[in-house]
């Protein structure tokens, strides 16, 4: 009845397993991939649509500092009806002998329809926070870039959690029927009389532990695709089938020296704080700029009457040439405030440099033990697979007893997981060193 009844819930635990991702219409067929696609995509991440939005309004400032240099046209049409006090002008008693000025003149009209413009024509301090601005919007670009680099790698790495939960729950399974073949043949052997109550008793706890191990794995499993949807911003209901495997891909050698020597080039968020810097040095330069004079020109022109059909033409044009003198010491505030921005974003650079030197380093260092791990963990495989094997003829033959297949089964066991553990360890090493180099793509598989 036990031996009836294992089976049953093994397929049950396989069912519900099934049965939390069906849903209508066909599965998505997910790779590595299309997932960070998705993630990735202007739709995808909400980080993504954010930093798409800051760099919006990048350039919507940018577009703000570029008016200062363009012209800047008005058109005004006023009509008013007015009465003046000259008394308060200071117009008072008879300028004229035998006309009295009146204290108050009016009511009368007065219309006007003009336009009016003015053009900067030398404002080398306009011209520089132009410069300043552009070089923000550059920054903002390259902050969206290393956004969706980091969403690739986080939605990369679940989507190896999720391959590993799927393989894990895989080998659970594969462990629970060795172990219930396992418990099948102590049976045997006990009723052939070469085997003993305590070798079936053995095999049951080993089976015991096994659907545990199978019950705990599905669960993980379920765990590990819901958070790669909530990584990809999809709906957690949705249908997915993963088509990439956990398998050991080489990175070949001038592959590896290329990505090393161009990651400061490729790495977003390190092109982002240069831009950065080049903001702040170019607002210091701006700030200093403003000490200088500058130039601009004006002009209006417009009809003045009392009505639209008196009024009469007139105009003014101009050049304005403006000197600054003295503000208080705000202007050189601002300009050691900007100064010292531009020490700190250099700071950051410097910083930030020796930080993605560290982490090639490191990661070059984790790719080539986790290829040394791969190895000793298939090798370690085969060697637990052959020691079973062994152990089961032996005891079949009668030259052995279960304890010597109990302890093989329990190497294999573990060795199918040093086996996960050691090519999950592998591909996020490669990703790993893909986002320290700023290639994250090129190591997609």
């Amino acid at each position: 009845m036990v031996r009836s009844f294992i089976p049953i819930l093994l397929v049950s635990s396989m069912f519900a397993q099934a049965s939390m991702f069906a849903q209508e219409g066909p599965a998505l067929q997910l790779s590595l991939r299309r997932a960070v696609e998705i993630a990735t995509s202007p739709e995808g991440s909400a980080r993504i649509q954010l930093a798409s939005e800051l760099t919006r309004q990048a350039e919507a400032r940018s577009t703000q500092a570029r008016a200062a240099l363009l012209p800047s046209l008005d058109a005004t049409v006023s009509e008013q009806n007015l009465n003046r006090s000259l008394a308060a002008f200071g117009f008072t008693g008879a300028l004229i002998p035998g006309f009295a000025i009146p204290p108050v003149i009016g009511p009368f009209n007065v219309f006007d329809a003009r336009v009016s413009g003015t053009q900067s024509v030398f404002d080398f301090s306009s011209i520089w926070r132009y410069q300043s601005s552009k070089s923000a919007v550059a920054a903002a670009r390259s902050d969206r870039d290393n956004t969706g680099d980091q969403i690739a790698a986080q939605v990369a790495k679940a989507y190896l959690d999720a391959l590993r939960g799927q393989a894990d729950a895989e080998t659970a399974r594969a462990n629970a029927e060795l172990a219930q073949a396992l418990l099948d043949q102590a049976e045997r052997l006990k009723t052939a009389g070469t085997g003993t109550g305590i070798d079936v008793t053995r095999a049951r706890v080993e089976l015991a532990n096994a659907r545990q191990r199978v019950v705990f794995s599905n669960n993980q499993q379920r765990r590990s695709r819901l958070e790669l949807l909530k990584a990809m911003n999809m709906r957690l209901d949705a249908n997915v089938t993963l088509t990439d495997q956990l398998v050991y891909v080489p990175v070949p050698p001038e592959v590896l020296a290329d990505v090393k020597a161009k990651a400061l080039e490729k790495r977003a968020d390190y092109r982002a704080q240069l831009d950065r810097q080049n903001t702040a040095k170019l607002s210091s330069h701006a700030t200093g700029m403003e000490r200088l004079p500058s130039v601009a020109a004006f002009a209006d022109y417009g009809s003045i009457g009392t009505g639209i059909n008196s009024a009469l033409p007139t105009r003014t044009y101009g050049i304005q040439l403006k000197v600054p003198i003295f503000d208080g010491g705000r202007r050189e505030g601002r300009r050691a405030e900007a100064e010292s921005q531009f020490r700190s974003e250099r700071i950051k650079a410097n910083d930030l440099k020796d930080e993605i030197d560290l982490e090639t380093r490191l990661a070059i260092d984790a790719l080539q033990s986790a290829e040394e791990e791969v190895k000793v963990a298939a090798e370690g495989l085969d060697l637990a697979q052959n020691e079973l094997d062994q152990a089961r003829r032996r005891a079949d033959a009668g030259v052995a007893i279960s304890l010597e297949v109990t302890d093989a089964q329990t190497r294999l066991t573990r060795a199918r997981d040093n086996q996960t553990q050691a090519l999950f360890h592998y591909s996020q090493a490669r990703i790993d060193l893909g986002q320290a180099t700023g290639s994250l793509r090129s190591f997609l598989q």
